[in-house]
C-alpha cells in the first residue's frame, strides 16, 4: 500500500506555553528558506562512479523521487573529469529502472532498463541497442572485454530459462500457499526463504561491429557440494571479477543446520569459464568475509575478514591472497579501525580503504608491504571510490551540510574538487546546517562524541525544543551525511528544533574496544552515555528548553526508546521505529540469532545468559512506562516483528497514556518507499508539536 499525502498544506499549530520557535518566512534570514519536506524529497542522489577506460569521464546513475507521481526515477549520466560537464544519456524516466552498468569501451556504455541490458554510444541523443534480455531477473552485473557476470536467484540445478519455466509451472499447478521448514533460516530481513537462492553466473560477451550479444550462461556455483535441505543452500552475497575477465571471487554463506546462529561467510575463487571447481580461500575462519577486490594485474585478491565466529561487528582485518603462489597474509593488523571497502591502487602497491572514524567515513591509503597508513580525507562520508588514473580518485561523497555528489580527490595533495552538483537548483537559497561537534565524559570515564545542528535564523536568546536521535545497530554509528533519511538532522533543524546525536559506547569508528564494550551492556553504557550527553548539551547550550525534550530512534534506537520510557521522565515525547520491547521475545522471533547471542552471552533458555536478557529487558520495566510514544512498524520486518511495537502501544493505551501506532504493511525493518518516509515525518512532527507545546510550520504540498 502506498501512502499519498492529500493535504495541500501541512501545518501543525498547537497553543504554546511560553517559548515559540516558529518557522515562518519573515523569521528567516533574508536569503535562506527552511528545508521543508517537499524540498528534501526533491533532492537527487548520485550513484556509484564508473570511470572510463581512458580515465577522462565518469559514468553514474542519478536518482530522484517524483512527488507528483509518487514514484522513483533514474537517468544515466556521464561527467567529464576535467571540465565537470555533465551529459544525460538516457531519458528521464519515472517508474523505470535505469541503472548504469559499466563501460564497454571508451566509446560505448552498457546500462540496464527494466531488467534488460542495452548498449549505447557514450553521447547524448543516442539510442540503445538490446544486448541481453534475460528470461529471469538478474542483478549485480559486471562487464569485461569478452565476459559478462551477473547474479540471479535460481532454483537448484537450474539456469535462467529453467528457473523461469519452473516458476511458471508452480504458479499454474499451485494448490496451496504453505511453506514447510525443517531448519533455520525460515526468513531473512523482509522475505521468507524459498528454493531460489542467489547464484553467480558468467557468459561470453560477443561484439559484432558496434553491437554486443551474450552467450549461454554458466552457473559458477553449480559445482559446490549439495546440502541435504534444499531450502538451505549456498547463498551468494557478493562477488568480484578481475580486470582480465578470467577469475571471479564470490562471497557465499555456507549452508548448515541452524544458519541463523552462524556467521560463517566464505570467499571462493573460480575461473569464469567454469573449468575448475570453486576453491575455498577462507577455510581458516568461521567469521564473516566480505568485499573482495582484485589487483589491476589480477595477481592478488584482497578482502575483509572478521575472525570471531558469531560476531557480526568484529573488526574487519585486511587479507591479501597471492593467486599464483596460493598463499594469503594479513596486513595492517595494528590498525584500530574497521574498514568497509577496499580498492587497489593502479600499481598494486597500496590499497585504498573507507573506514568510519569519529562520525565520518574517511579515505585511507594502506601500503600492502608494510601496512603503514595515510589518511587522505578529514571529514564527511565517502560512500564509494573509483580510480581515475594513478594520482586521483573519484569519490561518491556527502557531509552533514552537503548532499551526495561526485568529487575528485588528489592523492598527493589530498585536496577535494567537487565534480557534480546535482542539487544546485533544489537547494538554492535553502538552509542546510553544518554539524557542531561536542565531546563529553561518558560511561567508563571515556570520552564520547556527538554533534548537533541548529535551525535556520537561529537566535540564542530564544528557547528551542531538542530532538535527540538514537542510532540503531547497535554496533553502528551516526555518520555526517545529508539526504534521503528519516533521521537526517537537517530535516528536524529546519522544523525549528535543535537536532542532536551521540555515538555512544558500542558505536563504530572510535576503536574496536569502544565497539566491543556494548557486549552485555545494552541498557547500560549506551544509556549512561545518552543521559550524560543530554546533561552536557543542556549545560553548554542554554537556548535548549529542558522542558521540551524528545527522544527518537529505530531498531536498537527503538529498543533504547523503550528502555528510556522505563527509566526516566525527562522527555515529553518519544518516537520508536521497529524497536525491541522484549529482549526475550526478540531472540525467539528474530531472523538472525547470532548478534543477540553474542551480545547477551548466550541464549535466553540458558539460565546463565537468561539473566542478561532479563537485566536489559525493557518489558521488565513496563510498570514505569509513562511517556507518550509514537510507534512505527513495518509488516515485513523479520528482524524485529510487529509485536515489538504493538505490545508497548497496548501497554501505554491500557494505562491511558497517549500513544499512536503507525503501521506500514509493505515495509520491512527500514522504510524504503518515499511516500511512507514522508508519512513518517508528517506524523513525527505532528507528535512532537502535540506533546511539546511547540508550533511547527512545516509545509508539504503536492
Amino acid at each position: 500500500m502506498r501512502w499519498v499525502l492529500r493535504q495541500s498544506l501541512f501545518l501543525i499549530s498547537v497553543a504554546m506555553l511560553g517559548h515559540r520557535p516558529v518557522l515562518s518566512e519573515s523569521a528567516l534570514n533574508k536569503n535562506t528558506k527552511p528545508l521543508d519536506i517537499r524540498t528534501y524529497y526533491s533532492l537527487h542522489y548520485v550513484g556509484q562512479p564508473l570511470v572510463s577506460p581512458d580515465q577522462t569521464r565518469v559514468l553514474f546513475t542519478e536518482y530522484y523521487y517524483d512527488q507528483e507521481q509518487n514514484d522513483e526515477a533514474a537517468m544515466v549520466n556521464i561527467v567529464d573529469i576535467s571540465s565537470g560537464a555533465v551529459k544525460t544519456l538516457t531519458p528521464n524516466a519515472v517508474g523505470q529502472t535505469y541503472e548504469a552498468i559499466d563501460w564497454l569501451d571508451d566509446s560505448f556504455i552498457a546500462y540496464s532498463y527494466n531488467g534488460s541490458i542495452y548498449s549505447m554510444p557514450a553521447q547524448e541523443d543516442a539510442s540503445g541497442s538490446l544486448v541481453f534480455e534475460p528470461p529471469w531477473p538478474i542483478g549485480t552485473t559486471k562487464l569485461r572485454d569478452k565476459i559478462i557476470a551477473f547474479g540471479a536467484n535460481v532454483y537448484p540445478d537450474c539456469n535462467l530459462q529453467q528457473t523461469s519455466d519452473r516458476r511458471a509451472e508452480e504458479k499454474t499447478n499451485q494448490t496451496t500457499s504453505a511453506l514447510v521448514f525443517d531448519n533455520l533460516w525460515v526468513r531473512h530481513w523482509d522475505a521468507w526463504m524459498t528454493m531460489r537462492k542467489p547464484n553467480v553466473f558468467a557468459a561470453s560477451l560477443v561484439r559484432d561491429d558496434d553491437r554486443w550479444s551474450v552467450g549461454a550462461e554458466r552457473n559458477l556455483m553449480a559445482k559446490l557440494p549439495p546440502f541435504h535441505d534444499p531450502l538451505i543452500r549456498w547463498y551468494a552475497d557478493d562477488y568480484a571479477m578481475d580486470k582480465q575477465g578470467k577469475t571471479i571471487a564470490f562471497v557465499v554463506r555456507n549452508p548448515s543446520d541452524n544458519m541463523a546462529a552462524k556467521t560463517n561467510v566464505d570467499i571462493y575463487l573460480v575461473p569464469t569459464d567454469d573449468s575448475k571447481k570453486p576453491m575455498l580461500l577462507t577455510g581458516d575462519s568461521d567469521g564473516v568475509a566480505s568485499s573482495p577486490v582484485f589487483s589491476p594485474d589480477g595477481k592478488y585478491l584482497a578482502w575483509l575478514q572478521m575472525e570471531t565466529p558469531g560476531y557480526e561487528s568484529d573488526i574487519n582485518r585486511i587479507y591479501i591472497y597471492d593467486v599464483e603462489a596460493g598463499t594469503n597474509r594479513s596486513v595492517a593488523r595494528d590498525w584500530d579501525r574497521s574498514p568497509d571497502l577496499l580498492l587497489w591502487s593502479s600499481d598494486g602497491t597500496s590499497l585504498f580503504a573507507l573506514a568510519p572514524d569519529h562520525g565520518n567515513t574517511i579515505v585511507f591509503s594502506i601500503d600492502v608491504s608494510s601496512g603503514s597508513r595515510q589518511q587522505l580525507t578529514n571529514n564527511g562520508t565517502a560512500i564509494d571510490i573509483a580510480l581515475a588514473g594513478s594520482d586521483q580518485l573519484v569519490l561518491q561523497y556527502t557531509d552533514q551540510d552537503k548532499s551526495t555528489d561526485l568529487y575528485i580527490l588528489d592523492i598527493g595533495t589530498k585536496k577535494l574538487r567537487q565534480l557534480t552538483d546535482v542539487n544546485a537548483e533544489v537547494l538554492k537559497d535553502t538552509y542546510v546546517g553544518a554539524a557542531e561537534d561536542f565531546w563529553f565524559v561518558g560511561a567508563c570515564d571515556e570520552k564520547v562524541h556527538g554533534w548537533l545542528v541548529k535551525p535556520p535564523a537561529f537566535d540564542p536568546a530564544k528557547k528551542y525544543p531538542l530532538v535527540y536521535i538514537i542510532h540503531g545497530g547497535p554496533q553502528e554509528s551516526f555518520l555526517k551525511t545529508f539526504g534521503f533519511s528519516v533521521s537526517d538532522l537537517n530535516v528536524y533543524a529546519s522544523a525549528g528544533l535543535i537536532a542532536a546525536v551521540v555515538n555512544f559506547h558500542g558505536s563504530t569508528g572510535y576503536g574496536q574496544n569502544f565497539t566491543d564494550s556494548i557486549g552485555g551492556q545494552w541498557g547500560g553504557y549506551p544509556y549512561e552515555d545518552l543521559m550524560k550527553g543530554l546533561d552536557h548539551i543542556l549545560e553548554k547550550h542554554k537556548y535548549i528548553d529542558p522542558g521540551r525534550l524528545v527522544a527518537m530512534g529505530g531498531s536498537y534506537g527503538g529498543y533504547m526508546v523503550n528502555w528510556i520510557n522505563g527509566h526516566t521522565k525527562r522527555f515529553k515525547a518519544l518516537v520508536a521505529y521497529d524497536g525491541e520491547f522484549s529482549s526475550v521475545l526478540g531472540w525467539y522471533s528474530t531472523d538472525e540469532l547470532w548478534f543477540t547471542e553474542h551480545d547477551m552471552g548466550g541464549t535466553p533458555y540458558d539460565p546463565k545468559s537468561r539473566r542478561m536478557y532479563e537485566k536489559y529487558n525493557p518489558e521488565r520495566f513496563a510498570n514505569e512506562f509513562s511517556t507518550p510514544t509514537l510507534f512505527f512498524h513495518g509488516g515485513n520486518d523479520f528482524r524485529l516483528g510487529l509485536e515489538n511495537s504493538l505490545a508497548p502501544f497496548t501497554l501505554l493505551r491500557r494505562k491511558n497514556i497517549p500513544a499512536r501506532l503507525v503501521y506500514f504493511p509493505d515495509e520491512g525493518h527500514l522504510i524504503t518507499r518515499k511516500g511512507n518516509e514522508i508519512k513518517y515525518l508528517v506524523e513525527t512532527f505532528r507528535w512532537i508539536a502535540e506533546h511539546t507545546n511547540t508550533e511547527i510550520a512545516y509545509e508539504y504540498s503536492r
